[in-house]
């Protein structure tokens, strides 16, 4: 019993400084691998700095907008939304271009002024082909389909070009309109103004079914030519009055012979209507044979 408990003394020595016992040799690229390694960990790596980045993006518009709203404890400081649907500024706001919705109304308080400002530029206010510009010098509208100004209150029209329903009237304080092309059956003044037509080049005045130009004096200043044209006749109706200090003329008879000038005479009948008579000499008259007067010259 003794050499049995010597053996086993030295057995249980042996094995407690005997590291390596159980130990068995392993390649450890045939083991199975756990966890994120190669292309799948730098692909979880870049989505994770994807979504630190839009956390960050995220927080700086949270930021952008707490500070232009100025949201605080008892809410925006800077605008109020109703449930009708009307958003509210309570404070001066800066923007750029704004895009309200159908059939909307940009309006203010109901005893304040609505201040708007363009920084250097135009104040532009447009609905489709209508087109509303506030400039330093002047203010301008355009329109494709016509335009019409009411009073809100009275619901009153105050201008109209809605020709067929309503007559063009300019409004009160506005002394003359400058247009380009203008379509219209008459034209007329009040009757204690007169009815001054100023162009900077050339004017034409067209009738589909003829020109009636009335008035208690009618006169015409221009620095070129006037020419009448009609199909049938001209109709000059009243005292007639032609300045002739602008009018080419020739102090010497020698021209009539020569070949570079073809000059007429301008006649009238007794009825008066107006016809020419071409000049062949001096001091002749208009009496020709096919003259449209008859026996009247």
């Amino acid at each position: 019993m003794r050499e049995k408990a010597v053996e086993r003394r030295n057995v249980n020595k042996e094995h407690n400084s005997n590291f390596k016992a159980g130990y068995i040799p392993i390649d450890e690229d045939r083991l199975h691998k756990t966890g994120l390694r190669g292309r799948k960990g730098n692909l979880a790596i870049c989505v994770i700095i994807l979504l630190f980045i839009l956390a960050v993006i995220n927080l700086i518009i949270t930021l952008v907008i707490w500070a232009v709203i100025r949201i605080g404890p008892n809410g925006c400081d800077s605008m109020e939304f109703h449930e009708s649907g009307l958003l509210r500024f309570k404070q001066v706001s800066d923007m750029g271009v704004i895009h309200p919705l159908y059939k909307s109304t940009v309006g203010g308080r109901r005893n304040e002024n609505l201040v708007i400002t363009g920084n250097n530029q135009p104040i532009v206010f447009q609905q489709g082909t209508t087109k509303l510009s506030v400039e330093k010098n002047k203010t301008s509208i355009t329109s494709d389909i016509g335009m019409q100004f009411f009073d809100p209150r009275t619901q009153n029209i105050l201008f109209s070009t809605d020709y067929e329903t309503h007559e063009f009237h300019l409004p009160s304080g506005v002394k003359s309109l400058n247009v380009q092309k203008a379509s219209t059956e008459r034209i007329t003044s009040n009757a204690t103004s007169d009815l001054n037509i100023k162009v900077d080049g050339r004017a034409i005045v067209r009738g589909n079914e003829g020109v009636f130009i009335m008035g208690k004096t009618i006169e015409f200043h221009m620095g070129g030519n006037m020419e009448l044209k009609a199909e049938n006749s001209i109709i000059l109706n009243g005292t007639v009055m032609v300045s002739t200090s602008r009018l080419p003329s020739s102090s010497s008879g020698d021209q009539f012979g020569t070949g570079n000038w073809v000059r007429y005479k301008l006649c009238m009948c007794a009825d008066g209507t107006l016809f020419k008579v071409q000049v062949t000499g001096q001091n002749m008259g208009c009496q020709i044979s096919d003259n449209p007067c008859g026996n009247t010259h």
